[in-house]
């Protein structure tokens, strides 16, 4: 049950960002850009989350922890950056 949960995340973060970049590349609005580049890291968080608890055994000694909480914090603050940037 829960991998169909961290497929839907994955799933629905890719479409977000690629609704939001069609919206970019319609109005040129450079807040939409930043915000579909938030959920593309989004997304890969989601696929790495994906790898690391359901195709990567529990027992093996890879840990994707730091590699997935990276992607999520490299994507808020993309998006914090555009919403300060687009502020001024």
């Amino acid at each position: 049950m829960a991998e169909s949960v961290y497929i839907l995340c994955a799933i629905t973060s890719i479409l977000c960002a690629l609704l939001l970049l069609r919206g970019y590349r319609a109005t040129r609005t450079r807040l939409l850009f930043w915000a579909s580049l938030c959920f593309v890291f989004l997304a890969i968080n989601n696929v790495i989350l994906y790898i690391d608890l359901v195709i990567i055994p529990a027992s093996s000694p890879i840990d994707l922890f730091w590699y997935r909480n990276t992607a999520a914090v490299v994507g808020m603050l993309v998006l914090v950056f555009g919403l300060v940037w687009e502020s001024r």
